[in-house]
């Protein structure tokens, strides 16, 4: 049973794009490289949100990538990044990532805020915005 796992960030200011998009490649790269890894693809939404869907062979293999390298050291600055961030995740009997539509409808259904320190009226309020593009 693969792991499905989607998040959407949103840059809260152009100040902080440029180290967030570094920070975003090199993890990128890093889930690729993964052992367990399934597939992974990024998405720039309209108004500086991203997202992202990654497969895994298991819980373990995700757990491992999230713990490693150049994604554990991009967490601690997302708090201070962020305006809005949210994550799902779901196992299924298949790898096959969503579609990016079906991905942002699930989010908005059963996604999960995470805490950010200065959060857009969205965020605040408990909801997830549609994906625009």
């Amino acid at each position: 049973m693969a792991v499905i796992s989607i998040t959407r960030l949103r840059v809260r200011s152009w100040r902080f794009l440029p180290d967030f998009l570094l920070h975003s490649v090199k993890i990128t790269r890093q889930a690729r490289a993964a052992p367990g890894n399934l597939g992974v693809e990024v998405f720039r939404d309209a108004g500086m949100t991203f997202w992202t869907k990654s497969a895994w062979r298991d819980e373990a293999a995700l757990r491992d990538f999230m713990t490693a390298a150049a994604h554990k050291n991009a967490m601690p600055h997302l708090q201070r990044w962020c305006s809005e961030a949210s994550v799902l995740r779901w196992e299924q009997e298949t790898a096959r990532l969503p579609f990016w539509q079906d991905a942002g409808r699930r989010m908005q259904r059963d996604g999960r805020l995470v805490s950010v320190k200065r959060p857009s009226e969205a965020h605040a309020s408990g909801r997830i915005p549609p994906m625009k593009a």
